[in-house]
C-alpha cells in the first residue's frame, strides 16, 4: 500500500486521533473530523463506482463544506480534483474539459448558479446524489493501493501569458512536502481556527484546507459576500474566534482600507501570512497596531511550487516603506537567483530570476509538454546529475543588507519611451508618499500611457507633485487617478486592467 505518502493520512490522522473536534465550518453548519472523512468515503466509493479512478474530478461550486467532501472524495476515488470558478466561461470551461480529456464534472444543480456545461456536457453529476451514496471499503482501498505519491492530486488552472489556462498539477508528494514544512515554521496548532478567504480553485486555499487537517485545527469558510463588507467580515472572524488568516495582500487591505480597525477589534487572531502581492506599508502598519498580538508573515511563491516556497517572519517594531522582504526558502525546498547567462547571482542590487527546486514541484502543465518544458528545466547550475527547478518568472534583487526583495516580472515589463520599467517599482514609490496607503500603477498600450491608481487622502495635485520629484521622467504616470477601492480578481489580487477598464467607461481621460 502507498498510504504513507497519501495526501489524505492528514484527514485520517486527525479523524482517528481527533474524532470530535471540528473540521470545518459553513455558517451555521458544521462537520467533525469523523464526519468529514465518513462523507468523503462516502462520495469517494459514488465517483469510483462511475470511474473517477485515474481521472479527473472538475468541481464547479461555490466553496462550501459538499465541495471539501468532493474534493476528498475525489482523491478517495482513486482520482484527482480539479476547482473552476462557478462562473467559468464556457469557452474556458470547454478548453479545461478538452485539456483534461472527458473528466467527470460535478454540478450543484440546487444552486444560485449552474455552469452553461450543464446543459451540453454528458459527464455531469449532481453533488446531492454522491452525498448520499453507499460507502464501499473494498472499493476504495483498491484505489488507495493503486494510488502513488507522485500522482496528482488535484489541478489547478492559473491565467497563462498567452491567453490559454495553465493547469498546473499537484502531486500527493508535493503537498505532504509542502504542508510538513509549512505548519511547522508558522507553528500551526490544534486550537487554532483558519479564516478561509481564498476560493477553492486558488491555491491559497490549499494552505488553508490541509493546514486544518495536518494538526487537527479548524477551517471556518468565509463567505464571499464578507469581503464588500468590512465590517461585517470583522464582525465574522471575530464571532468565529478566528485565529489563523493566510490570505491574499488585497483581502487584508480591505479591512484596514476602511478603517474598519476603529470600530471592532481581533483579539483572537495569533497569525496573519499574506502573499499574493506587495503589501504596502501603510496598511501593514495598521495592521501592525491594531493585531499586536499577532505574528506576521510574508509568504512568496508561484502554483507550480506548491504555494509558497519563500518566507519572512517580520519585524512589528521596523518600518518597511521600501517594501516588505521576501526572506528566506523554507526547510522543504531551495531558491535560486539565476541571471540571464545562467549565473547565480550574488552580487546586491543586481536582479535575477527566482529559481526554485525541491520536491514541491509540479508535475507540470496538463496536455503541455513543450510549455513544461521551458518552465521545468535542469538545474543550470550543473550537468552532474538530473536536478529538476522550476523558472518563476519573477525578479528579485538582494539588498545590502543580504535581503531578498521582489522586483518585478520578466515578462511583466513593459516598454516605456524606449525604457524598460516595472510597474511594482512605481507603486513602491507613490506609496511612500504620506496619506497614499496604497497604488497601482497600469500601463494603457492603447495610448501608450503609465496611468497611476491609488487609495489615501491625499490630493491628485499633491501625489503628482511628489510623483514628478521622486521618479525620473520615462516613469511618472500620465494621470492619477484617486479611487476609493481597488478593484479585485477572483483571487483576491488587484485586477490592474479592470482600473483602466472603468476609467475607459467613464470617459475620464479627457482630451488624450
Amino acid at each position: 500500500m502507498h498510504t504513507d505518502t497519501n495526501v489524505l493520512r492528514y484527514l485520517e490522522s486527525s479523524a482517528l486521533n481527533t474524532p470530535h473536534a471540528v473540521a470545518v465550518v459553513e455558517g451555521q453548519e458544521s462537520l467533525t473530523y469523523a464526519e468529514l472523512a465518513e462523507q468523503a468515503k462516502r462520495v469517494g466509493s459514488e465517483l469510483a463506482r462511475r470511474g473517477a479512478r485515474g481521472h479527473a474530478v472538475v468541481i464547479a461550486m461555490e466553496k462550501g463544506i459538499r465541495t471539501l467532501c468532493v474534493m476528498m472524495g475525489a482523491l478517495y476515488a482513486g482520482g484527482y480534483y480539479v476547482p473552476v470558478d462557478i462562473g467559468v466561461p464556457e469557452g474556458r470551461m470547454e478548453y479545461i474539459l478538452d485539456v483534461l480529456e472527458c473528466p467527470l464534472v460535478v454540478l450543484d444543480r440546487s444552486g444560485t448558479c449552474i455552469p452553461d456545461c450543464a446543459n451540453w456536457y454528458e459527464q455531469t453529476m449532481d453533488v446531492a446524489d454522491l452525498m448520499v451514496g453507499s460507502l464501499d471499503e473494498a472499493l476504495l482501498h483498491e484505489a488507495r493501493c493503486a494510488t502513488l505519491a507522485d500522482d496528482p492530486a488535484y489541478v489547478m488552472f492559473t491565467s497563462g501569458s498567452t491567453g490559454v489556462p495553465k493547469g498546473v498539477a499537484i502531486s500527493h508528494r508535493a503537498i505532504r512536502c509542502f504542508i510538513d514544512a509549512f505548519v511547522a515554521v508558522l507553528e500551526i496548532r490544534a486550537d487554532d481556527r483558519i479564516g478561509n478567504q481564498a476560493p477553492f480553485d486558488f491555491d491559497v486555499s490549499t494552505k488553508d484546507i490541509y493546514s486544518a487537517f495536518a494538526t487537527g485545527a479548524a477551517l471556518v469558510i468565509v463567505p464571499r459576500e464578507l469581503f464588500m463588507q468590512p465590517l461585517a467580515l470583522m464582525a465574522y472572524l471575530s464571532e468565529q474566534r478566528v485565529t489563523v488568516l493566510i490570505w491574499a495582500v488585497a483581502a487584508l487591505c480591505i479591512v484596514s482600507a476602511y478603517h474598519s480597525f476603529n470600530q471592532l477589534s481581533l483579539p483572537d487572531l495569533r497569525i496573519v501570512a499574506f502573499s499574493g502581492e506587495a503589501m504596502p506599508w501603510r496598511h501593514l502598519r495598521e495592521w501592525f497596531e491594531h493585531v499586536a498580538q499577532a505574528t506576521f508573515y510574508n509568504l512568496y511563491g508561484p502554483t507550480e511550487i506548491t504555494c509558497n516556497c519563500l518566507y519572512l517572519r517580520l519585524d512589528s517594531h521596523r518600518e518597511y516603506k521600501d517594501g516588505v522582504p521576501l526572506g528566506s526558502a523554507l526547510p522543504h525546498c531551495d531558491v535560486l537567483l539565476i541571471d540571464s547567462e545562467g549565473e547565480e547571482v550574488r552580487q546586491p542590487g543586481v536582479p535575477g530570476e527566482i529559481v526554485v527546486r525541491g520536491p514541491s514541484l509540479a508535475l507540470g502543465y496538463v496536455g503541455a509538454c513543450e510549455q513544461t518544458r521551458r518552465a521545468f528545466t535542469q538545474n543550470p547550475l550543473h550537468e552532474r546529475f538530473p536536478d529538476r527547478v522550476y523558472h518563476t518568472g519573477d525578479l528579485a534583487v538582494v539588498s545590502e543588507r543580504g535581503e531578498l526583495y521582489f522586483h518585478g516580472r520578466k515578462d511583466n515589463q513593459i516598454k516605456h519611451m524606449g525604457h524598460r520599467i516595472e510597474l511594482e517599482e512605481i507603486d513602491l514609490a507613490v506609496e511612500k508618499m504620506p496619506k497614499v496607503r496604497r497604488c497601482r500603477c497600469v500601463y494603457d498600450s492603447r495610448r501608450r500611457r503609465l496611468r497611476a491608481y491609488y487609495e489615501g487622502d491625499a490630493s491628485e495635485v499633491e501625489v503628482r507633485r511628489f510623483v514628478a520629484g521622486g521618479l525620473p521622467f520615462y516613469m511618472r504616470p500620465s494621470t492619477v487617478r484617486r479611487v476609493s477601492g481597488m478593484p479585485l480578481n477572483k483571487n483576491g489580487k488587484v485586477d490592474r486592467a479592470q482600473l483602466l477598464e472603468q476609467t475607459y467607461r467613464m470617459g475620464s481621460l479627457g482630451g488624450e
